[in-house]
């Protein structure tokens, strides 16, 4: 993928978790169950621990943490428009929609 497609799509992800705008969230059970679900939320939004093993592609789409006694995966996954396939370019704000899923790791 182009360097400028690369950092189109980190730029947006990056916004969109940090904020949960121009997205769609999407919690699992697991996590909904959390006494400290909020807190969990908080950590990613604000994750920054990217790492050439955890972020080979440089599009900031997945991380993984610590809460308490449990592992965190949270990513991401480009739709189209419509939801009814990938999208065509997850550079592209217009032609995308963005799914954050935030799960524990035991529920991937």
């Amino acid at each position: 993928m182009a360097e400028c497609n690369t950092d189109k799509i980190r730029v947006l992800n990056d916004d969109a978790r940090q904020s949960f705008t121009g997205c769609r969230v999407v919690i699992t059970q697991g996590i909904q169950a959390m006494d400290d679900m909020a807190d969990v939320l908080d950590q990613v939004r604000w994750y920054d621990v990217f790492t050439p093993e955890n972020d080979p592609y440089h599009e900031h789409d997945f991380g993984s943490f610590r809460h308490g006694d449990d592992l965190i995966f949270w990513k991401w996954d480009y739709y189209d428009v419509d939801m009814g396939m990938h999208s065509p370019d997850a550079s592209d704000a217009a032609v995308t929609t963005r799914v954050l899923t935030i799960m524990l790791a035991d529920e991937y």
